[in-house]
This record gives structure tokens, sequence and C-alpha cells, in this order.
């Protein structure tokens, strides 16, 4: 596959396009804000679906419209349907999903919100806001667990080689191997 990025809206949020090299077929993560510059970037593939990381507002300002106007269903992680202020068409679960020719692994990763999901290809990690360059998600919610995003990050991202770039729903990329070393710290310091 091949990843662009664009970041949209006031909170700084990143929208990824996710396209099949051989096929153009996309999906496009997180339409979180200016819906122009979303379809802008989708543009020069065929997008099969909205897919949300995780049902907060700044993850989703920009997806009926998206969705309205290219006719794609907005996908998303049950246990995030009630949270989530749009409404939802299809679920999205852990596994493979085709795009195309080509296959990215979907993973559940609960702690910033229940239904939080990641997107994991040869080479990069699309985290939401589970992993970010110097430590997790934010965890101040009710419905949120420290120990549980933890636990997400060691057995979702931390698995992965060093050299895979993780590419959170905010602000800049890192990798695997710069972060990784830092579990225990995080851990200590309970964000």
């Amino acid at each position: 596959v091949r990843i662009r990025k664009t970041e949209v809206g006031g909170f700084g949020n990143n929208t990824y396009i996710v396209a099949c090299r051989q096929t153009g077929a996309s999906i496009i993560v997180d339409a979180a804000a200016d819906a122009d510059s979303v379809i802008a970037a989708a543009s020069d593939t065929e997008p099969m679906s909205v897919v949300i990381t995780h049902g907060h507002a700044d993850h989703v300002g920009a997806a009926l419209r998206v969705a309205g106007e290219l006719s794609l269903p907005i996908r998303l992680h049950v246990a995030d349907w009630e949270l989530c202020p749009i409404a939802i068409d299809e679920p999205l679960e852990p596994g493979e999903l085709r795009i195309g020719e080509a296959t990215v692994q979907l993973v559940h990763t609960p702690g910033h919100t229940p239904g939080s999901m990641g997107i994991v290809t040869a080479g990069a990690a699309i985290t939401g806001d589970t992993l970010f360059p110097g430590g997790p998600g934010a965890t101040r919610f009710p419905y949120s667990d420290f120990d549980q995003i933890m636990d997400s990050i060691e057995r979702e991202y931390f698995v992965l080689p060093d050299e895979t770039i993780v590419m959170p729903g905010h602000g800049l990329d890192t990798t695997i191997g710069k972060e990784r070393p830092a579990l225990p710290e995080w851990r200590e310091r309970r964000w």
C-alpha cells in the first residue's frame, strides 16, 4: 500500500489515505475536518470506505460529508458507536482488510476509547490516539483505561519491527524502535 497523510482542522488531526499501489482502491482514515482537503487527498484513488480509528468528535468532523459526496460507508468499531457524535454505517472488526490487491491488518487497541482501532501495514502503523511520540493517548475519560491502553500498545504495536513508522492521529510520526524502550517509564508515570 501507499499512505498519504494530510493534516486537517484546528486540533492538527491527521487524515490518511491508504491505497493499493496496483488498483488504486483506498480507504480514508479519520476524515476529521476540511472535507474538501480530504476528498482532494483521495482524488487519485478509488475509496471504498471511511474508516474511523475511534469515536471522538475531532476524528469525524468531515466524515458525513466525505462519505456522502463519495457514496461511501462509514466504519467504526461497535464499542465506540454510542460515544460517536455521528451515525455509523458498518462495524469495523479486527482482522484482515483487503484494499484492492493489498491487505492490511486491523487491530483493536482499547484504552483511549473502548473501540479504538489501528491499521497495520508492512512498515507502518496508523495508531489513532493510542500511541504517539513520547507516550500513550489520553486516558482521562470515564470510559478510558490507562492499563488497558498500555496493554494494547504492548500487544499490538511493540511486537512490530523497530523500523515500523508510527502514524498517530495528531502530530508527527515516530518509529516503534524509538518508542518501545520508554514503555517502563510510561507505565511508571501513568500517562
